[in-house]
């Protein structure tokens, strides 16, 4: 099926239709292990790799040339952390072109901020924290916008400033999320622990504070100076490798040396029992005299880390 583009036929290793196939009189060879089916009707030489960039091309090739690749599309092409999410989405601005596809969502909009991404247009990034506002949860979307932030995709005040501009769908869940997003944070699990705690009423704790002297300062997920307490999220990778628990050892003596006090929690803790970890920030906070610790906690957590206590 490889031909001159100009003649009307078309290259098998980019996505191409039913119909393409039809038209060159290889509609039977789709059905042999040469070709695979991405999407209803949307075929690919089976050599080629499949990946967010060819899903969206895919995705995009019945919706004509403005077309683009928007919502959890958009985001798995710019390779942020989402959870799994079903379909493809694209984004048309003329309501002739808007069609229903069975594993694609079509939606309309007037304009968009589009870049253009290895010859496929996507939704830009912050265009995306929009989007992402109809399908993720609170939580879920202030981890992409630390994401986006961390990796430089935009800059908090832009992404600020185009929701607070913004309207329409996902317009106010973006702008609640995005008044949670800070610069500098490393991990989407970090962003779920700050939220449990500012989500229960307690301060916020500073992100990645440099803690010790000129000559030996090392960098903690979250720490309240005031109180000088220190709170750590340990990822598996710190068990898996003796070099960097020996390191978290000797970090932690340091810190234990300065009379710093530091909570260590693991993913089961945000996951199955939020609860446990609030009740013993809360109390170490209170113990140590943080300002601003309320007597009791707010039950706002609650909606958004669904564990068992």
């Amino acid at each position: 099926m490889t031909e001159d583009p100009e003649s009307g036929a078309f290259d098998p290793t980019r996505p191409f239709t039913r119909a393409a196939a039809a038209a060159q009189g290889n509609i039977r060879d789709l059905r042999t292990p040469s070709y695979r089916r991405l999407l209803h009707g949307i075929y690919v030489a089976a050599t080629v790799e499949t990946t967010a960039a060819l899903m969206a091309e895919a995705a995009l090739l019945p919706f004509g040339e403005k077309a683009w690749a928007s919502h959890a599309t958009a985001a798995r092409v710019l390779g942020l952390p989402i959870p799994a999410l079903p379909g493809e989405h694209v984004t048309v601005v003329e309501r002739r072109r808007r069609r229903g596809r069975r594993d694609v969502t079509c939606h309309l909009s007037r304009k968009g901020l589009v870049n253009v991404i290895g010859g496929v247009r996507v939704s830009a990034p912050q265009q995306v924290f929009i989007e992402l506002a109809t399908q993720l949860s609170l939580v879920d979307l202030v981890i992409v916008g630390d994401h986006l932030v961390r990796k430089g995709l935009v800059d908090l005040a832009t992404l600020r400033a185009f929701c607070a501009e913004t309207s329409g769908p996902g317009a106010a869940l973006a702008r609640t999320a995005v008044g949670y997003v800070r610069d500098g944070v490393d991990s989407p699990m970090e962003t779920r622990l700050r939220l449990l705690i500012v989500l229960a009423g307690l301060p916020e704790p500073e992100v990645n504070l440099l803690v010790g002297d000129e000559l030996e300062r090392r960098k903690y997920d979250l720490s309240y100076r005031r109180s000088r307490t220190i709170i750590e999220y340990d990822g598996r990778q710190h068990v898996e490798r003796i070099e960097q628990w020996e390191a978290d050892l000797e970090r932690r003596e340091g810190i234990d040396d300065d009379q710093w006090r530091i909570l260590v929690f693991v993913a089961k803790d945000i996951y199955k029992s939020p609860g446990r970890p609030l009740e013993r920030i809360h109390r170490v906070l209170q113990l140590r005299g943080e300002p601003g610790v309320p007597t009791t906690l707010s039950d706002a957590w609650r909606a958004h880390f669904p564990g068992w206590s």
